[in-house]
């Protein structure tokens, strides 16, 4: 949970988890820290706001995810891969099979940030009623955990081949994106100022393959060689067993008339 302004929707949020099976919470930089209004809303799942881990920043939070989904209430400029809740449960439990995978739910007011969802492999959406589209946060939670529930054990084989692949862990994808976009600017490729959609673009287009950690290596030595910071001639290695032939005063190689 990113953000959350009341440290009532965290209690409820906890509360919907425990109900549904779910134990592990994480806040990113919450308005309010988890207080007495958050244990009453969470009605006997205190013990989930107890262990509860608290996170500065989103990258932090995210640390050692292969997938991550997040809730979006509303559509964006840059179409984003979209999944209703039910296929969204499908795919983190089939994913949870190998590792860290992580559902994200943004502020009460304003949901995640352009930014923030550039971080997500997918984006999960709620339909609702077109006319009234406001669903609380915490209602929102309980959704997604009833389907995570549902799913649980059925998740099935759908993704099966995705799944045995070992895409980068979020940090690692991070610092590639770093790196691409500070190689854009050295290039001269693109201004800085004016490239957020552009790398909005990038993040997605990377996003959707997940390359795996061996990919983010290449790709990130082709950006270095693109930065300059390596050298052609590292490839050419002198053979010592092959010296250059000797020369007389007049410039001749040996042996020559």
């Amino acid at each position: 949970m990113v953000e959350t302004t009341h440290p009532g929707n965290i209690g409820a949020a906890a509360r919907a988890m425990k109900t549904m099976g779910l134990s592990r919470l994480h806040l990113v930089n919450p308005k309010v820290l988890p207080n007495a209004e958050a244990v009453a809303r969470a009605a006997g799942a205190d013990d989930l706001l107890a262990a509860a881990q608290i996170h500065g920043d989103l990258v932090d939070a995210l640390r050692g995810c292969r997938l991550v989904i997040g809730s979006s209430a509303r559509l964006r400029t840059v179409a984003w891969p979209l999944l209703e809740p039910a296929d969204c449960a499908r795919r983190l439990l089939a994913e949870a099979r190998q590792g860290e995978v992580a559902l994200v739910l943004g502020r009460e007011r304003s949901g995640l940030t352009n930014d923030e969802l550039a971080r997500c492999h997918f984006l999960a959406h709620i339909p609702t009623d077109p006319g009234f589209r406001s669903l609380n946060v915490a209602s929102a939670a309980q959704i997604f955990a009833y389907e995570l529930r549902r799913t649980w054990g059925t998740a099935g084989e759908q993704y099966t081949e995705e799944t045995e692949q070992d895409p980068a862990p979020a940090e690692a994808m991070e610092g590639f994106y770093a790196h691409l976009a500070q190689t854009m600017t050295d290039t001269g490729f693109s201004d800085p100022a004016q490239s957020r959609k552009l790398l909005r673009r990038l993040r997605r287009l990377f996003n959707r393959a997940r390359p795996d950690r061996v990919e983010i290596n290449i790709l990130r030595g082709i950006l270095s060689a693109a930065q300059g910071k390596k050298t052609p001639g590292r490839f050419h290695k002198t053979d010592p067993s092959r010296s250059a032939p000797s020369t007389d005063p007049d410039g001749n190689a040996a042996g020559e008339a």
